[in-house]
Formats: C-alpha cells, sequence, structure tokens
C-alpha cells in the first residue's frame, strides 16, 4: 500500500494547519495503525504521531504534545493530524506510513517497522 500526504503549505508561527494521510486501503485491516513522522533540513526524520485503527488510541511526541492532534477522518478514508500553535521549529517535510502497532514509533529504529512511505508533504512555519 501507499499512503498518500497531504495538505502541507506556508503558516505563520502560531498558526494552525491540518495535514492528511490517505490511501484507499487505509482501513482494510491490512494495517494496525498510522504514524506520522516528520524531517527537517539537516535531521533525521523523526516520529511525530501515532494512531491505532482499531481503538482510537494515540501516541504524540514530546515535542507536540498538547498542539498536535491525530485522528481518523472515514470520510475520507485518511488519518488526519491537527497542527495547532505552530513554531519554526515544526517546519519539515511530513510523512505518513502504516504498521501493525504504534509501539515502533516510540524505539530506536522502529521507522523500519513501517511501510507505504509516500511522498511527504512540506510544512514551513514562518516567524
Amino acid at each position: 500500500v501507499q499512503l498518500q500526504a497531504s495538505g502541507g503549505g506556508l503558516v505563520q508561527a502560531g498558526g494552525s494547519l491540518i495535514v492528511s494521510c490517505s490511501t484507499s486501503e487505509l482501513f482494510s485491516g491490512d494495517y494496525g495503525a498510522i504514524g506520522w513522522f516528520r524531517q527537517a533540513p539537516g535531521k533525521e526524520r523523526e516520529g511525530v504521531s501515532c494512531i491505532r485503527i482499531d481503538d482510537g488510541s494515540t501516541w504524540y511526541s514530546d515535542s507536540v504534545k498538547g498542539r498536535f492532534t491525530i485522528f481518523e477522518d472515514n470520510a475520507k478514508n485518511a488519518v488526519d493530524l491537527q497542527m495547532k500553535n505552530l513554531n519554526v521549529d515544526d517546519t519539515a517535510t511530513y510523512y505518513c506510513a502504516a504498521s501493525l502497532t504504534c509501539g515502533p514509533i516510540t524505539r530506536p529504529g522502529g521507522q523500519g517497522l513501517f511501510g507505504g512511505w509516500g511522498q511527504g508533504t512540506l510544512v514551513t512555519v514562518s516567524s
């Protein structure tokens, strides 16, 4: 399966944006979790958030906890990431990927257990 991230753009610091992860097979049952990741220029890709499809349980990195919300949008067959109170440190290309559970996103090297990486969507936060 190939996931597609979309919805990025330019936003001022303090602003909000929603990015979306979609595929026709998103809720087919083949995957148990969808994770959002980001990679800033010159930095390694990091896990940002994850949601389990079966029970809706979520995980957030400390850097976005309280500002980002991940949720399923069944009408769009997508998993969205609502981002509020954005700051310049949130500037990055955002990617989504699928796995059996959210556990790997919290472990070093765990990104290797996520698949379906597509082209990311660029989020730029201006000061």
